[in-house]
């Protein structure tokens, strides 16, 4: 892949939608992870205003080492990059004072996390006429549905999207991303622990993209214990999450039933 010609291509795309939306720039959410390091480069790479937000819930001080070092980074080189950092940590022990006890439970909060972080993505983005730039990538968004639902996965814009995890490391090595992000093992910092991507899938993304393109190319070659075990984790991702990837059913009435 020519990552010089991806790099381009993504910023021309991002500045070409801003344009036809009239709104100011870019309002990005920068976690500490690779994903959000190449999305918010890609937004700062177009001049237009960037807005990037560090917004920790309760985060391991490493995760917030890192987005410090990714902002410091980006102002550095950019000056269209504005930053500001908003703890929601006493947002979210709001809700679990307002959620009986009985309806607490791991995922649901870990996902509660996500959805507070893009209510406040929106609330910047209306307030300065921002867009969100979504920072999923393709085997997250399409193949295992990885993300939040009205969470990371609320966005108006997905930039990388048409990317595999490993593309987007190999341009964040083009971009200069900082070596902590492009080190860090990728976790998406929504658990009181410390687990990452791969201790919740049970496989690597590069395993991951491979049954991904297995699936899509209807491969028949024989398979070893491993392979299978990958393809059965990424099927049972695929379909349980189906409901994320497509669009929400609509209940269409017909006619004869509305006169």
């Amino acid at each position: 892949m020519d990552f010089n010609k991806v790099d381009s291509y993504i910023v021309s795309w991002l500045s070409d939608y801003l344009t036809k939306s009239s709104l100011n720039g870019f309002v990005v959410g920068v976690s500490g992870g690779v994903d959000s390091a190449v999305t918010s480069t890609l937004c700062a790479k177009t001049n237009q205003k960037t807005l990037v937000l560090n917004m920790p819930i309760l985060q391991h001080a490493n995760q917030v080492d890192r987005s410090n070092e990714h902002i410091e980074w980006l102002q550095s080189r950019f000056k269209n990059v504005s930053s500001l950092k908003v703890d929601l940590t006493s947002v979210f022990e709001s809700f679990l004072k307002a959620i009986p006890v009985d309806y607490h439970d791991n995922l649901s909060l870990a996902n509660l996390r996500s959805r507070i972080r893009m209510s406040t993505l929106y609330t910047f983005a209306s307030n300065q006429k921002l867009l969100v730039a979504g920072t999923g990538n393709k085997v997250e968004d399409f193949g295992v549905g990885f993300f939040t639902k009205y969470g990371d996965g609320g966005v108006d814009l997905s930039p990388i999207a048409d990317l595999m995890k490993t593309e987007v490391f190999g341009l964040a090595k083009h971009l200069g991303i900082v070596k902590s992000i492009l080190d860090a093992p990728p976790t998406d910092g929504l658990w009181d622990d410390d687990r990452n991507d791969e201790d919740q899938l049970g496989a690597k993304y590069e395993e991951l993209e491979w049954a991904m393109r297995f699936d899509n190319e209807g491969q028949s070659n024989s398979l070893s214990s491993r392979q299978q075990e990958v393809l059965n984790i990424y099927n049972n991702f695929h379909i349980a999450n189906k409901h994320k990837m497509e669009p929400i059913p609509v209940c269409e009435i017909p006619e004869s039933i509305k006169r």
